[in-house]
């Protein structure tokens, strides 16, 4: 069950390889908040029985209380419930709700944490979690080895305040000074207005020439598109396992990203990829030019987070899921 609204690949691509061992019935991808909730409850209460598990994708926002309306209906209905910690910020929302954590976390069969900084968070707070990583179908993602780079930037996520957008922009901004060519490219929906202040932001810094916002493309799409790039830069606040740096890493990026969260669990410093401070501008332009300067640092990285991407895929999991729901 996803509670995510937009485009929810992960449990998309999980129901696609689970269906080949289990019967498995997927809810629900509707945009509208009430229907789908109504559209999730209905799948429960209309297709469980005695042997029944239920997945749910479990988020930090609004959809928090999905996950807990259907672990409540679960628990009513005598099912057994996983669910699956996406969300990056579950840590603030276990603190800021912990009787309502308790409910689904305390109560559910098993809990399944994507990162290993999100196990090692919820196991203590004791609830027990095992790790089962994210997936991608790593044939999907040609490899392209890079070696000498241009400060040609991508940048892939939900335009969110969470995701911190503007430290990409201003990333640019003084990356320019140093290369005028400079170019950002920003891939992802909008989803809390942060697209208009953006553009705004980039005007004030005057990098608005410099930098293009395509919206929601589609993963095939993003995927063509990246390889006019040659430097993935990752400015979140807080994070779990994203799939975009997993997809990034497939294809082969050198990668720039802030430390935080699932992210210092899921690379090794200047191994494959380098990681900085939290809203530390001056260093992650500092790394571009180090990259744009050294061709070996480039390839390792490339070589490397190609090598680590493979890790993902379903071959490589699918005893974990198998594991967890036998």
């Amino acid at each position: 069950m996803s509670n995510h609204g937009y485009n929810p690949p992960q449990i998309d691509l999980l129901s696609k390889k689970l269906s080949k061992y289990f019967i498995v019935k997927s809810f629900s991808n509707k945009i509208n908040k009430t229907l789908r909730l109504f559209h999730m409850i209905s799948g429960v209460c209309l297709n469980y029985n005695r042997n029944t598990i239920i997945l749910i994708d479990t988020y930090s926002h609004y959809a928090f209380y999905y996950a807990l309306i259907c672990s409540i209906l679960c628990r009513v209905l005598h099912i057994k419930y996983i669910p699956i910690l996406r969300g990056g910020n579950l840590p603030f929302r276990i603190k800021r709700n912990p009787y309502l954590s308790k409910v689904i976390f305390g109560n559910s069969f098993h809990n399944v944490a994507p990162s290993i900084y999100m196990k090692k968070y919820f196991n203590n707070c004791e609830y027990k979690t095992k790790y089962i990583p994210n997936i991608i179908e790593i044939n999907g993602y040609p490899f392209q080895l890079r070696t000498k780079v241009r400060p040609k930037l991508l940048w892939v996520r939900s335009l969110h305040k969470s995701y911190n957008p503007r430290m990409a922009i201003e990333v640019l901004a003084k990356l320019s000074k140093i290369y005028p060519d400079s170019k950002l490219t920003m891939v992802g929906p909008d989803k809390d207005g942060s697209l208009s202040s953006c553009i705004n932001y980039a005007k004030n810094l005057k990098v608005d020439k410099n930098i293009n916002f395509t919206g929601k493309l589609e993963k095939q799409e993003w995927i063509n598109f990246s390889k006019k790039f040659d430097i993935f830069i990752n400015t979140t606040n807080y994070d779990n396992m994203p799939v975009s740096v997993i997809e990034a890493m497939a294809l082969g990026f050198p990668i720039i990203s802030t430390n935080v969260g699932g992210l210092k669990f899921l690379h090794n410093d200047e191994v494959d990829a380098i990681l900085v401070d939290k809203n530390d501008v001056v260093s992650m332009v500092n790394k571009i030019d180090l990259l744009i300067n050294n061709q070996e640092i480039v390839k390792t990285l490339s070589l490397n987070a190609r090598k680590k991407a493979e890790t993902f895929s379903w071959n490589n999991v699918k005893n974990s899921w198998l594991d967890v729901l036998n």
